[in-house]
């Protein structure tokens, strides 16, 4: 039995193996996806701004025509000054062409409010477009990178899944089924030490007699909690001691 307990106990650590494998592999593919999602990003602020620009150069158009239409109001009520008889239609006439004196003022200002904030989004797209540049750059060498790292992982997860293959078919059929099943539901961990009295999977202590069980090793003993497999590892003061 303390065999099959030893075999259980490497294939573990070949798991543990392979498990730290897949894990450096998703941290490298998330720096690159991480990278994918900050361009992103900024080609979304990209097109926020862009559309900024699209309203106010909208706006400046609107605002421009309404500037138009007023200064050619003023023309008009002016030469129509030369033709009135009356104080009142006089007195009218001066109203309109003060209103649209008004008017062109106040468009004039609102126009030159518009291309003062498109050329400050102007600039803003040219940084935010230099920086996509950089990042689109950045991309293209952390993906090399990955791309390069993963697969000398690979290689090296190859050699271990084929010790896995190999340890797995040495073991008996009814042990590798519930090693398998605690491996899927245990979070890639079946098989853990007791250290003083204490499950290293779960972290709850163990009743005296179980933990001697362990320790003898005749059987295969289940923590009562998180059921993995339990095996005994001796502390290095108890080694020195026996």
């Amino acid at each position: 039995m303390k065999e099959e307990i030893t075999k259980l106990i490497n294939l573990q650590t070949i798991d543990s193996e392979i498990a730290g494998f897949d894990d450096t592999i998703a941290k490298h593919q998330a720096t690159v996806a991480a990278r994918e999602q900050t361009i992103a990003e900024k080609q979304d602020t990209l097109a926020q701004v862009r559309n900024k620009i699209e309203l106010l150069n909208q706006k400046q158009l609107e605002t421009k025509a309404e500037h138009d239409d007023a200064g050619a109001r003023v023309k008009d009520r002016q030469n129509k000054m030369m033709l009135v008889q009356t104080s009142r239609e006089h007195q009218a006439l001066l109203k309109e062409i003060e209103e649209n004196k008004r008017l062109l003022k106040e468009t004039e200002d609102r126009i030159l409010q518009f291309l003062e904030q498109i050329e400050q989004l102007e600039k803003e797209i040219v940084t935010l477009e230099n920086l996509c540049a950089g990042e689109q750059q950045l991309l293209a060498e952390d993906t090399s990178t990955v791309e390069k790292e993963i697969k000398r992982i690979e290689v090296s997860k190859k050699s271990v899944v084929s010790q896995r293959e190999k340890q797995a078919a040495d073991l008996q059929a009814n042990y590798l089924k519930r090693y398998n099943m605690l491996l899927d539901k245990r979070d890639g961990l079946a098989v853990v030490p007791v250290n003083d009295g204490v499950c290293q999977g779960c972290y709850i202590a163990l009743p005296p007699q179980q933990v001697n069980d362990v320790r003898k090793g005749d059987k295969i003993n289940l923590c009562p909690t998180c059921q993995r497999i339990l095996y005994y590892k001796e502390q290095e003061d108890e080694a020195v001691t026996e």
